[in-house]
């Protein structure tokens, strides 16, 4: 079942392995102010206003297992869905489709298919509050957790600013509630550098971290997303975005005859 997070994160393979976390650099701090509070919350607050992206990806995860460099293309149309295609070496490995409702993939190799709502990626994140705006958000590098000025200390660094929660930030999702701990960091024009959620229950953290952004159709998107998921073990994947392409697709998905489904538990 877990294979499933290769379709709906490009990649997610998650096994039993350890991997190396590469250490980002510390923000430094300094007394520069901050004269607009609002000026920020607006800034990262800021809808996508692109129609639809096309994104030529190379994904590199790294577990216990050999896995081949995956070619993804993942397409979004904005706040409507997130279709992707995977292909390892010369053969489809996988697709699949998020939208508002929920999520769908098959896997080609044991042919075999999930039909799901987002429950089933909570539980693979270890958090419980992505729905299809923070999945999009998430994958193009924009504030994908509920933030509010109240709740978070807002300060300036050496590469740019941080928010830090308060106090730990409860987050209900149907019926059940989770405390985080969490840092945003965000570069000098406000867009979205580095996430670290640790869940109090069980120091389960989530670990994301976007780099070599390009500024394309007034838009910025992360070239390089580094997703680690730290639970019982530690599984990290490597997404590089190579092209952007803002016309739009045909987004095919339908699960081929004789594929099994897989019940989520």
């Amino acid at each position: 079942m877990q294979k499933y997070i290769l379709i709906i994160l490009s990649a997610l393979v998650v096994t039993s392995c350890k991997v190396n976390k590469t250490q980002a650099p510390t923000p430094v701090a300094n007394n520069t102010p901050i004269s607009n509070n609002a000026e920020f919350f607006s800034a990262i607050d800021k809808k996508s206003s692109f129609d639809a992206v096309k994104i030529n990806s190379k994904i590199d995860a790294k577990t216990g297992s050999f896995i081949p460099t995956l070619d993804a293309v993942i397409y979004v149309e904005n706040g409507q869905k997130v279709w992707m295609n995977l292909t390892a070496v010369i053969l489809q490995a996988a697709r699949g489709i998020a939208t508002p409702e929920g999520i769908k993939g098959y896997y080609k190799l044991d042919k075999s298919y999930i039909d799901s709502d987002f429950g089933y990626l909570n539980k693979l994140l270890n958090v419980n509050f992505i729905d299809y705006n923070a999945l999009q958000n998430l994958l193009l590098g924009k504030t994908f957790i509920p933030v509010s000025e109240s709740d978070y200390n807002l300060t300036q660094n050496d590469l740019g600013f941080n928010l830090t929660s308060k106090k730990n930030q409860k987050i209900t999702e149907n019926g059940r509630t989770s405390e985080y701990k969490i840092s945003l960091d965000y570069d000098q024009s406000f867009n979205l550098s580095h996430v670290l959620m640790t869940n109090l229950a069980n120091n389960d953290q989530l670990d994301i971290t976007y780099s070599n952004r390009e500024i394309i159709n007034n838009e910025s998107f992360p070239k390089s997303v580094k997703i680690i998921i730290k639970a019982n073990k530690t599984d990290e994947i490597l997404i590089e975005n190579t092209k952007f392409d803002f016309s739009r697709m045909d987004t095919p998905y339908s699960v081929p005859a004789n594929y099994k489904k897989t019940e989520i538990k």
